[in-house]
């Protein structure tokens, strides 16, 4: 079997035998995609993918110079969702918590597939958004997480509707709140909620890769851990227990924990990533605080993670309080400020083993691996879930000089198209 060059954006000419995709782990899907991309329709549409990447970039810039710091997705969401219909989905709506939803009805009984990117960026209001080029680069802050996710969804919604092709499952097209930090994923937790619309099946938008195919959860558990004590003047009250003192033992405390944590046991990851408190540089601080991050897709590092941290306070508070001499105690306050659950979808599963056959129809040796985003949340209820990359080039993630490049763009999606056509079944 042939793929046509238009699919892969180069100017020969591919050949990967039916025999070679059934040799892989699981042949039936291998041979569904083969079957699926001769479709007429579907030839169409992997057509239609790399000519609408002309356009794609004045959407692209449009989306990222409208702001969307943390909690602030509003008016990202109400162009976004002008654009979904525009592209020609009828029924569109933005939810209680600011997700925008567009349904792309399917021939069957109501089961559906959730593609999803999120709107929010990690930049806060009054951040510079934007776009400059530089060669093929484009620029600004939250251009390519997730921005180009976005159109990402569009240009998929675009393809659907030009190729009339039609599912048995219902599509929803989702552009998500709160993927970001304290987010907490609060957008897909509010999609999936009980008594929300009915998902079977998810596929979030999110990384650059078009090989990786991110089937495990990183899990992650986010502490604001306050250390409060009386204050006073630094010459006039030296004595009493300084919180900034004992906070300082605390971070020295739990590296050296965490350090074993993550040397003895699934791959885990630690950060005190904001420290803070404190009036003047000549008093003594009544508050000191530090926030703290700990990732595993294994929620037992989790829980030995912040056993250590916890550990590292008592101990910490215990020896600042006895090296004081007058006064009151230093106490603690442990505030959990984000928690996104673990896990993985087993490879053997359906959506998984379509997305490794469609990324070796591309020409392409997938990868299966772990990352922290949307599919977070269907993963820990059991719901079949991966994420996809985005496409093209990047770099600079969560950094003010974030750039994006299109150099190959159509082919994240082609690969999300049919991956998601796969997943949701082409009506006959």
């Amino acid at each position: 079997m042939k793929i046509p060059a238009t699919v892969l954006g180069v100017g020969v000419l591919v050949c990967i035998s039916g025999s070679a995709l059934a040799g892989q782990r699981d042949g039936d899907h291998g041979a569904a995609v083969a079957r699926l991309t001769a479709r007429p329709e579907i030839i169409q549409a992997l057509d239609l993918a790399r000519d609408l990447e002309a356009g794609a970039e004045s959407d692209l810039i449009e989306l990222t110079e409208i702001p969307a710091p943390p909690f602030g997705e509003a008016a990202r969401a109400a162009r976004f969702a002008e654009m979904l219909q525009v592209a020609g989905l009828p029924e569109v709506s933005i939810d209680d918590v600011g997700n925008v939803i567009a349904r792309r009805a399917g021939l069957g009984a109501g089961e559906t597939v959730a593609i999803v990117a999120h709107l929010d960026t990690v930049f806060p209001a009054g951040t510079d958004v934007t776009v400059t080029r530089r060669g093929e680069r484009l620029y600004a802050p939250g251009i390519g997480d997730d921005t180009r996710g976005l159109v990402l969804l569009l240009n998929v919604a675009r393809i659907l509707e030009r190729a009339d092709i039609r599912t048995v499952a219902d599509i929803l097209f989702v552009g998500s709140v709160g993927e970001e930090g304290l987010g907490d994923l609060r957008g897909v937790r509010h999609l999936l909620r009980r008594g929300g619309p009915r998902v079977d099946r998810v596929i979030a938008i999110d990384g650059g890769s078009d090989r990786r195919v991110v089937n495990q959860a990183l899990g992650s558990r986010r502490y604001r851990v306050t250390l409060t004590g009386p204050g006073g003047h630094s010459w006039g009250d030296f004595g009493l227990a300084n919180p900034a003192h004992a906070l300082g033992r605390v971070t020295y405390y739990f590296d050296e924990a965490a350090a074993v944590v993550v040397n003895t046991g699934s791959p885990a990851s630690y950060n005190v990533g904001r420290i803070g408190g404190g009036t003047s540089v000549n008093a003594v601080p009544h508050e000191s605080w530090a926030e703290i991050d700990m990732r595993s897709t294994d929620p037992n590092q989790v829980d030995r993670l912040e056993g250590a941290l916890r550990d590292a306070v008592t101990r910490a508070l215990d020896e600042q309080n006895r090296a004081r001499d007058r006064g009151e105690l230093l106490e603690a306050d442990f505030e959990l400020i984000g928690d996104r659950p673990s896990g993985t979808v087993a490879p053997e599963t359906p959506l998984v083993q379509q997305a490794l056959a469609v990324t070796r129809f591309l020409g392409l040796a997938p990868q299966l691996a772990a990352a922290s985003t949307d599919a977070n949340i269907p993963i820990a209820d059991d719901l079949p879930a991966i994420t996809l990359g985005r496409g093209g080039t990047g770099g600079g993630a969560h950094a003010l000089t974030e750039w994006w490049a299109p150099r190959d763009a159509h082919i994240a999606v082609q690969r999300a198209l049919l991956v998601l056509v796969a997943s949701a079944g082409l009506a006959d």
